[in-house]
């Protein structure tokens, strides 16, 4: 079967794309699987890891909504998986690896969504940023801190999937622009579900040119991607797409995140930050598992990735447990 695969690859991929069995390999070395290509083991490993699981109870913008229908990370990591491999597709590339980097892309993300982020990375002196962590947290973390062992494309997209990365293979590109597109449309769902802007407020010439609801404006984004990258060694959208959609981005920005962020910022700051000292003053509070990372790493790269790991409802159960007095009950209050 696996060699079947291989055979396709040779005769249907783009010369552009990276092939399974031209693969880096990885770290350590593995007796290879008879049946799945390395790639294909690699999403599978993905799915089945506890990071990926908790993924469902992580904020993507708005923080615990109470909502069924808001975007997590775990339905955005979905999305971006979808939208990725519909590009590689239509570009012949490489769909078993697209998806295993869509998969894992946003494993390493915090609670309290990017204010996590950013208070993470303002408190350790080693910095935090969630792509870095996520590609942390396959190599190190999962598996008892034995790492899943990737492959080096998959490690490679994984860390670079955000905007100032340059990932090596096209497929890696592919969930970096899927990553853009899937985020700034399913937030504008979410903002005009909790009623921080209408859908009469999208900028209006970034809409004629994308599409005025959901469905268009993925559909207008693959769409001039295949265009204009079909047959070429680069995976881009059009200069008249892309500049409407940074603009859709600034709008999203000024109009919708920094307004969402608003409404948490000051008590997810100040939940993390207490934890984080707490944990970095108190090292034999944290779990067995991250004790034994400190034999490796320092502190406060633990603390992070304690926190880090944990979701939005768990983050507030543990600061509720460390900080907040418990109830007693009434007969056994003296007046």
């Amino acid at each position: 079967m696996k060699q079947s695969t291989y055979e396709k690859e040779r005769l249907f991929f783009s010369p552009y794309a990276q092939k399974s069995f031209e693969s880096k390999g990885r770290e350590r070395e593995e007796t290879p699987c008879s049946l799945r290509t390395e790639f294909q083991r690699d999403r599978d490993r993905i799915i089945y890891s506890k990071a990926f699981m908790r993924l469902k109870n992580k904020t993507q913008v708005f923080f615990s909504p109470d909502g069924d229908h808001y975007i997590t990370r775990l339905t955005h990591t979905l999305d971006v998986c979808q939208i990725a491999r519909s590009i590689a597709r239509c570009l012949s590339l490489n769909e078993d690896l697209t998806e295993a980097i869509a998969l894992g892309h946003d494993l390493g993300h915090t609670p309290c969504g990017h204010i996590g982020e950013r208070v993470l990375d303002r408190l350790s002196p080693y910095g935090f940023r969630h792509n870095e962590q996520s590609l942390r947290v396959v190599d190190v973390l999962e598996k008892d801190c034995k790492g899943l062992n990737l492959t080096h494309e998959v490690r490679d997209g994984i860390v670079n999937h955000t905007s100032s990365g340059k990932a090596e293979t096209l497929e890696g590109v592919c969930v970096s622009l899927a990553d853009r597109i899937a985020y700034i449309n399913h937030d504008i769902a979410d903002a005009v579900r909790a009623g921080i802007i209408r859908t009469e407020d999208l900028p209006k010439e970034d809409i004629e040119i994308l599409g005025r609801d959901t469905s268009g404006r993925i559909n207008t984004a693959i769409t001039d991607i295949f265009s204009y990258s079909n047959g070429e060694n680069f995976v881009k959208m059009s200069e008249r797409v892309q500049k409407a959609s940074d603009h859709l981005r600034k709008f999203m920005f000024q109009e919708v995140y920094a307004k969402a962020n608003e409404q948490i910022q000051q008590s997810a700051e100040r939940m993390l930050s207490e934890m984080f000292e707490f944990f970095r003053k108190n090292k034999d509070k944290l779990p067995e598992q991250y004790k034994g990372l400190l034999e490796r790493y320092p502190i406060e790269v633990v603390v992070c990735d304690y926190i880090s790991s944990m979701t939005d409802r768990y983050a507030i159960a543990v600061f509720e447990k460390l900080f907040v007095p418990r109830n007693f009950a009434l007969g056994e209050i003296n007046f």
